[in-house]
């Protein structure tokens, strides 16, 4: 047996320098045979728990000719997270930006989620949002049996990203043990308690089955997975931008706020509570008769159904009141040049109700069929995969009457928990608030649908390489096609006000009362918002309005990729080395269609189609090496070209177009189907030292030369010739120009641009804590900490981060730190694990009310999980049983963004904590 009980420290500085390690079970002999040997007699006990998916991850890592991480299941159906992404975060070098409570997408090496591919079992996913990152809330942890995070691609990784490829897979069935079945139950409850006829609790149940048959040659396992979880939010928002000065150089006017100071022109506070369930399945059968064929049959499905109720007071600060006395401030306190707090005096607050209903799908289909032809291999893989996202919005909007009820309201946004307003009046009789045509209308209401589609087929040949090329032990050729279609409608329309008029919405369709006094605005009435806008309103979306053409798009692209690799297993001097060389081609044809508004042309004849795209050719050479030095230690080294496709929404064919009426100045925005993907140079360098499978300690290196990038920007003298003539023949159009009309203005879309430079350091240590004592056995720790840079920075994007001012911005998703740190206990059955992840701030991507991306600064976030279990022994007659209890967000960390400063806040959000009670059984 290995003995490595000393100093650890000391241990990897002396394998660092290959130096003489005394006891180390790698350097008993040069002989490969017995190096496994070795390796199976360290695991003759047997590992389970916690223990049990560190030492798979680490097998994994170890193995990988590629720099990799990964997550493994201690067992059949037990990651413990509510989705896969909580458990992917946790991995170093990646971080999770939370949507409603959830970890939803994934960042890796500081680089947004643009820049990454997801797979499921080595086969690309589509998505349910606009673009192509995966929302991983998506998938069941149950469901998961591990993920693959490849950072250094290869060739023959088809799908790959350029910040890298994260890989999930379902359980193999003939590669398990024997029949399982396993059974998981949970009871949940959020901290934020109940409000508007939701309560906080939840449930969530799997179960699993794998089983082998016909002498081992059948393998089917099947997984279901069922969530019913509540959703519980209290948010408080200012509107954005926060200006100094208006667009002509200026000072605003905002009576009582000293010139030249920044300043929010509305305020919002709102408690959401609402419901979302998700069922998944899975489930793969193999065969494999013989030595020569396997054949894998993979399906996987999910839904997710979501709703939520969010009642708001709103205030604008703007004076823009319907007209009424003019706003003034008076005690105004300022703080770094920024409104701090005052006293807003005649402003018209409306209550308001907002109601979101969700409903997402995904199915993914894949066979694979591997034949084997002596020392030759042959891979056909067909997969399809699709997800459809159906959505409805509704809002509607009620003040006080008889109007107007002009209010004084106290501000303060200069400390505390969550920015504060305290009105005057009181908002929480709902029998003196009515339906009415306020400032902001009655009510307005969108319906967006997404369908994505993806097919694709592989085929990969696999054979010896001739003797000649001594490093290389076999090399691989194929092609793989991929033909992906996502197309987007969004009808939207008023919702106005019903035959009866203004009314005050009858107590049969209130709820309970929500308090906002996390934000100092008291109580006010919840109500049935769809209900509402049923029995009052009408509601009649439509896509035929001008300014929705352009919202209405379909992105097709196809992609054939051809690849050589070359698998490398040699040695150099006494020095084992393995990896690979290769090169991938990909000739991608893609296109989008739209529409386009011109309302010169006779009525119905106005929407003028737009089909347009591009084609070009990439070649990828890629290379990873992996050195085999004495003492259980690894050097890597890589070198790849890298692509990440463009994003999808971004590429749509849409154009809106409109004048400025006072200037006669054109311009417009939009997509741009021609743009070509983000391309990098990458070198990467890794150091790992490993102590059998049970633990090791690494340091990583790599830096990204991005050729180019895509940046959205706002370009002046762009032709509108064409444009501008049409708009002209209108004479109501004409009739409004208060300067002679130009022909050349700005265009908002998306670009290609020169890149920059992108370099991090990971650290990462996998340690039980007894290589050190056996005091300390059944103790551990896992920690991983990543410092990233750049040298890139983006032009403001226009209506968006750009309000903060005209300074160009840091690389979205960026993250300069990023730490993760996992502390446990394992030992006869108790379990105890506490896992803090940590990131600095960073520019987020978030969706708007007009369901456009916006880039907000986000506040570094600091989430602590905690979880406590027991399991019963095999000699008691509780054998297979198990029992937990789970905290979430335990420093009930908040989402915060801000406009560049952080005495300017936007968006300060608080879900809670969220505490489980379950009890898992293995048969």
């Amino acid at each position: 047996m290995l003995n490595i009980k000393r100093n650890l420290l000391s241990a990897a500085l002396a394998s660092a320098l290959a130096l003489q390690a005394s006891g180390a079970y790698a350097q008993s002999t040069g002989d490969e045979g017995q190096k496994k040997a070795d390796a199976v007699d360290l695991d003759t006990v047997t590992v389970t728990g916690i223990r049990r998916g560190i030492e798979s991850a680490i097998s994994v890592k170890r193995d990988a000719t590629s720099i990799v991480e990964a997550v493994s299941a201690e067992d059949i159906g037990k990651l413990p997270d509510v989705s896969i992404a909580e458990s992917i975060a946790r991995l170093p070098g990646l971080a999770a930006q939370r949507v409603a409570g959830r970890a939803q997408v994934i960042s890796v090496r500081g680089l947004s989620p643009d820049f990454a591919t997801t797979l499921l079992n080595g086969r690309e996913m589509v998505s349910t949002g606009d673009n192509r990152s995966v929302e991983f809330d998506q998938y069941p942890s149950e469901l998961i049996s591990g993920v693959t995070v490849y950072k250094t691609p290869d060739a023959g990784l088809v799908g790959q990203g350029l910040s890298g490829t994260l890989d999930m897979q379902t359980v193999r069935p003939l590669s398990y043990g024997g029949r399982v079945i396993a059974v998981s139950g949970r009871y949940q409850k959020n901290s934020l308690g109940e409000a508007a006829g939701v309560d906080p609790y939840g449930n969530r149940f799997n179960v699993s089955f794998v089983d082998k048959f016909a002498d081992d040659t059948l393998g089917l396992a099947i997984g279901y997975s069922h969530s019913d979880m509540a959703k519980q939010e209290n948010q408080v928002g200012l509107y954005e931008p926060w200006k100094d000065r208006n667009d002509d150089g200026t000072p605003l006017d905002r009576p009582g706020v000293p010139a030249y100071t920044f300043y929010s022109d509305g305020i919002k506070a709102l408690r959401r509570t609402g419901n979302a369930k998700r069922d998944g399945v899975m489930a793969t059968v193999q065969f494999r008769p013989n030595n020569a064929w396997t054949s894998t049959l993979d399906a996987f499905y999910t839904k997710a159904k979501e709703y939520d109720t969010a009642n708001q007071l709103e205030i604008h600060l703007g004076g823009y009141n319907g007209g009424y006395d003019p706003l003034y401030l008076t005690d105004v306190v300022t703080r770094n040049g920024s409104f701090a707090s005052g006293v807003a005096h005649n402003v018209y607050p409306l209550v308001r109700g907002m109601y979101n209903h969700r409903e997402d799908s995904i199915k993914a289909f894949g066979w694979n069929n591997e034949f084997a032809f002596g020392d030759v291999r042959l891979v056909a893989d067909v997969s399809w995969s699709k997800a459809v996202r159906d959505e409805t919005n509704l809002e509607n909007n009620l003040q006080l009457l008889p109007a107007p009820q002009l209010d004084s309201v106290r501000l303060d946004f200069a400390g505390g928990n969550f920015p504060r307003f305290t009105p005057g009046l009181d908002y929480s009789d709902p029998g003196k608030l009515f339906l009415t045509n306020t400032i902001y209308g009655s009510g307005y209401g969108k319906t967006p649908h997404v369908d994505d589609e993806l097919k694709g087929f592989k085929l990969a040949l696999n054979f010896p390489a001739p003797e000649a090329l001594g490093w290389f032990s076999d090399i691989d050729v194929g092609a793989n096609y991929a033909d992906r279609s996502k197309d987007k409608t969004q009808a939207e329309g008023n919702i106005n006000l019903g035959a009866q008029g203004i009314t005050a919405i009858a107590s049969d369709l209130q709820y309970a009362p929500v308090d906002l006094g996390f934000a100092g605005a008291g109580r006010i009435p919840a109500w049935n918002v769809p209900a509402a806008v049923a029995r009052y309103m009408v509601f009649r979306p439509t896509t035929t309005e001008s300014y929705l053409i352009p919202k209405q798009w379909t992105v097709d692209e196809e992609i054939a990729t051809l690849f050589l690799r070359a698998n490398i297993s040699t040695e150099i001097g006494s020095i084992p080395v393995r990896g690979n060389i290769g090169l991938q081609g990909q000739r991608v044809d893609q296109s989008s269609r739209s529409n386009y508004w011109d309302g010169s042309q006779p009525v119905g004849s106005r929407v003028i189609p737009i089909n347009e795209g591009s084609k070009y050719f990439k070649l990828l050479p890629s290379m990873n090496l992996a050195f085999e030095l004495p003492a259980e230690n690894t050097v890597r080294f890589a070198l790849a070209r890298q692509v990440a496709r463009p994003r999808v929404d971004e590429m749509r064919a849409s154009m809106e177009f409109g004048m400025d009426t006072g200037q006669g100045k054109p311009g417009a925005s939009g997509g741009n189907p021609h743009l070509k993907p983000w391309l990098a140079d990458a070198v990467d360098l890794s150091w790992e030292k490993y102590f059998g499978n049970k633990a090791y300690v690494a340091a990583a290196v790599f830096y990204k030369d991005l050729k180019t990038y895509i940046y959205t920007e706002k370009r002046d003298g762009y032709d509108f010739t064409s444009q501008v003539a049409e708009w002209l023949k209108i004479p109501a159009n004409e009739a409004q120009l208060q300067a002679p009309a130009q022909t050349t203005g700005t265009y908002t879309a998306p670009f290609n641009g020169s890149g920059g430079s992108l370099r991090g350091v990971e650290l990462t240590a996998s340690l039980p804590l007894d290589l050190f004592a056996d005091a300390l056995r059944g103790f551990g720790v896992v920690a991983s900490a990543s410092f990233n840079d750049s040298s890139i920075t983006i032009p403001p994007d226009p209506g968006t981060i750009s309000s903060v001012g005209s300074a160009p911005i840091m690389l979205p998703g960026l993250s300069k730190r990023v730490y993760n740190f996992t502390a446990y206990y394992e030992n006869d059955g108790f379990e105890v694990r506490l896992n803090q992840r940590k990131r600095s701030d960073f520019i987020g991507e978030i969706g708007n009310f007009n369901g456009n991306r916006t880039l907000r600064y986000v506040k570094g976030e600091n989430v602590l999980d905690a979880q406590l279990g027991y399991s019963f022994g095999n000699d008691t007659m509780f054998s297979g049983l198990s029992l937990f209890l789970q905290a979430s967000n335990l420093t009930n960390s908040r989402y915060e963004t801000y406009a560049g400063s952080k005495d300017r806040p936007l968006e300060t959000v608080e879900w809670g904590r969220s505490y489980q009670i379950g009890v898992n059984y293995k048969f």
